[in-house]
């Protein structure tokens, strides 16, 4: 009888596991046709376009960078030209693709639609899934007006010839990751500069804040410490550990003035471009200071308004750990 019993939960088990691994393997991602749209190519767009690819840090996946200059500057004629993920630990072989307006092996014969799709939904233009290191789940609440500005921004850089190959994810892991992406249904706009609680959110969102500053707990972002740091960066330099930007005083930037704030990002304009000095405990670091050292006062205004209003998370940080 006993053996009847075990043998019919092991068979309903099996059967269970085979169903769910079915599932997994046979869904397809969520998506949705991309729109019929051709975007406007004004110099206003286009230049909030360039603003949007800075904030977003495009160029830190999609470009290969100097990597024995101030935080690793992209050589002349290579932006948005792609690079393989120079990870020592990962998922798998993870590729950012060219995306210059080269035919052949970049993203010259898509459409504007299928761009903006990929940027939001993380849907290729063949309708294969993006890997989610490509922050499209951030990139969803990018504004209408703002993801066409950033294609119109793509759209003028010079094409580069540059062939790569396909990422290729570990088979389980590409399982996992299938319900990722997701159709944007709604229109968006752009919060109004006015809010500043809200506009920093947004930029705050943009630029990923929360995914770097966040730990992770078994793989995903713990979010009751949001913002708190403490997450790992396994560069082929060494270790870089993300910094608490929550309002605490004592182990955040809560005794920090907005000058203070402003100051920190406006820092690395003169660094850009010196050789790295191996005594300089910022000598590696995955911090886009290049980039957001660009961001206008009122923008690191509001920014810095948002942080502020975080809860504040007791963690102190060795972002340069030995």
């Amino acid at each position: 009888m006993w053996k009847k019993i075990v043998g019919i939960t092991l068979l309903v088990i099996v059967c269970l596991a085979g169903g769910i691994f079915a599932y997994l393997y046979f869904r397809q991602p969520q998506s949705a046709p991309p729109s019929n749209i051709k975007v406007d190519m004004s110099a206003s767009r286009i230049e909030r376009g360039k603003y949007i690819y800075n904030l977003g840090d495009c160029d830190g996946c999609h470009s290969e960078h100097d990597m024995k200059l101030y935080d690793f500057p992209v050589p002349e004629g290579k932006h948005g030209a792609g690079q393989i993920f120079p990870v020592l630990e990962g998922p798998g072989t993870v590729v950012a693709r060219n995306i210059t307006p080269d035919p052949d092996t970049g993203i010259g014969k898509w459409t504007d639609g299928e761009k903006i799709r990929a940027i939001r939904e993380g849907i290729s233009r063949d309708g294969s899934m993006l890997f989610p290191i490509m922050p499209y789940t951030s990139f969803r609440h990018m504004s209408d007006d703002d993801v066409q500005s950033l294609v119109a921004y793509l759209n003028t850089l010079p094409p580069v010839r540059h062939e790569l190959p396909r990422t290729q994810i570990k088979f389980l892991i590409s399982l996992m990751v299938k319900g990722v992406p997701e159709p944007v249904t709604q229109p968006d706009q752009t919060p109004p500069k006015s809010n500043q609680a809200l506009y920093g959110e947004y930029l705050a969102t943009i630029g990923s804040c929360e995914a770097c500053h966040t730990p992770l707990v078994k793989g995903q972002l713990d979010y009751s410490r949001k913002f708190g740091g403490g997450r790992e960066f396994r560069t082929t330099m060494g270790t870089v550990v993300s910094a608490n930007i929550t309002p605490d005083k004592a182990t955040g930037i809560g005794d920090w003035t907005l000058e203070r704030f402003q100051d920190r990002f406006y820092k690395h304009r003169s660094h850009t471009g010196k050789p790295i000095d191996p005594a300089d405990p910022e000598k590696f670091t995955v911090m886009p200071w290049e980039n957001l050292s660009k961001l206008p006062p009122d923008d690191l205004e509001a920014l810095y308004n948002y942080l502020r209003s975080q809860l504040p998370l007791e963690n102190k940080v060795d972002t340069h750990p030995i």
